[in-house]
């Protein structure tokens, strides 16, 4: 058991995508320590799994991986990758926090990043980066630009942990850095303030069965497309699938997931109409030739230039039509999406040689125990409820605790980006006031759970018929 329990009032940010990045920076800008706890071996989130970004089609990765540098390198930031939370008790000012580091298997001080031991493993497994359409292996790093850079042993895959043999990765390794016998260890923190940035879950389209992902190949979701056509991604950018690298027709599925009460989701996931037009765009780049469609039930452009890079699109020759999609299935080998158009008012049967769907943006799948060790509150969808609506769009029902980017509901970039940076906003200010002694820190904590702010309780009186603005 390792303590750092600081004099210092010091911040946990829990999870690293952009908004889990972007809170930390500017909280350690301010001249305070930030624990930055990340389950996956790498920071990054789901931004970078993306090829481009809508509407200006930067390089996801352009953009992301300087920031993931600045967070690696900040001498305020201790990045704990490959981690977890094992508790949080205590109240604003002094919470006390348990992390799990997992064992990596491979010594972070010793090992040089040089990738001999990804070469040389001989097991192959798919990919999670990859969205399970590529392979890695065994020992890995989820992406090229991981930080930081130093590889995890799978070890339900490891066919040393499995069978007792290989040992290959260890034997090829230039600086001995490959410890099998390395142990989870436990840290315990103390920190002032927390705020939570874990992200979302693409919806499980399998949910949908009359969509046909599960059963067909060429049947995609949202992310698995964006890594199809990633330079990074399982054919280098190539719009093509196994069996199938002539593609003439392409028809996209809109608000998988998303706005569909028989499921109940009824919430907008927000990002979804424009990043269809995004990965249109996308196919009609790359094969011009194609014939692109789109299927969608409204179409919401809301954000700065998102309705003039919907027009672009449009203008591109892709095809927008208004329809509700009952089945896709295959018919003599050949897809086809069933779906009615709304405007016509008739149905219609649209061959494809590749459907994407259009996913939208869940709670992640651990959002219950999150919530539970940290006494949040989760709405009615299942992300994390904030205290006030348009008052308090960071706070949470927790004194001390503050909810930044996906976490708190579907955000596209941009958005995600300004709540992060509402949140550090939040948290730097009770750190300055924590610092400046103007709140009780007491020596130990007064309970063993955290404490909720009085009043906080918004969406259960919501639910129980309350007023609202």
């Amino acid at each position: 058991m390792v303590n750092q329990l600081n004099k210092e009032p010091a911040a946990l940010v829990i999870g690293a995508g952009i908004a889990g990045m972007q809170a930390p920076l500017d909280i350690a800008d301010a001249g305070f320590k930030v624990y930055l706890v990340e389950r996956e071996p790498s920071i990054g989130g789901r931004m970078a799994q993306l090829d481009k970004t809508f509407p200006t089609l930067d390089c996801s990765s352009c953009i992301l991986t300087p920031k993931m540098v600045d967070v690696g390198s900040h001498p305020n930031i201790e990045l704990m990758t490959w981690s977890e939370i094992e508790s949080v008790k205590g109240e604003a000012g002094a919470f006390r926090v348990q992390v799990r580091q997992k064992a990596r298997y491979v010594d972070f001080d010793t090992c040089t990043g040089c990738g001999a031991c990804q070469t040389k493993c001989p097991k192959r497994v798919s990919s999670e980066f990859d969205m399970d359409l590529g392979p890695r292996k065994a020992i890995y790093t989820p992406f090229p630009q991981a930080v930081p850079s130093v590889p995890v042993i799978d070890r339900e895959n490891c066919l040393w942990f499995q069978k007792g043999k290989c040992r290959v990765c260890e034997k090829f390794c230039p600086t001995g850095a490959i410890n099998y016998e390395q142990k989870d260890e436990f840290v315990d923190i103390e920190v002032g303030t927390i705020v939570v940035a874990t992200g979302f879950d693409p919806f499980d389209p399998t949910r949908k069965p009359e969509l046909g992902w599960a059963e067909n190949l060429n049947v995609l979701n949202g992310l698995q497309f964006e890594r199809l056509v990633s330079a990074s991604g399982p054919t280098a950018g190539k719009v093509e699938l196994k069996g199938l690298d002539n593609i003439k027709k392409v028809v996209f599925v809109k608000c998988v997931g998303s706005r569909d009460r028989s499921i109940g989701n009824p919430w907008c996931s927000r990002v979804c109409c424009m990043y269809t037009a995004k990965q249109a765009h996308m196919v009609h780049d790359r094969l011009p030739h194609a014939n692109v469609t789109v299927l969608y039930m409204d179409v919401r452009a809301f954000g700065k230039g998102y309705e003039e890079f919907y027009d672009r699109v449009r203008k591109e020759g892709i095809v927008y039509r208004r329809g509700s999609v009952s089945e896709i299935y295959k018919r003599k080998g050949q897809l086809v999406v069933r779906a009615e158009d709304t405007l016509l008012g008739q149905p219609i049967a649209l061959e494809a040689d590749l459907v994407v769907l259009a996913t939208g943006l869940m709670p992640r799948a651990d959002a219950a125990r999150v919530a539970e060790q940290l006494g949040l509150e989760r709405s009615p969808s299942g992300f994390f409820a904030e205290a006030h609506p348009k008052l308090r769009p960071n706070d949470s029902n927790v004194a001390g605790i503050y909810l930044a980017g996906t976490a708190q509901g579907p955000k596209d970039i941009p958005d995600t980006v300004s709540h992060a940076k509402g949140a550090a906003a939040s948290a730097i200010v009770l750190l300055s006031r924590i610092k400046h002694s103007q709140i009780h820190r007491p020596e130990k904590s007064p309970g063993d759970r955290v404490s909720p702010m009085p009043n906080a309780n918004l969406w259960q009186r919501r639910k129980d018929g309350g007023h609202r603005c």
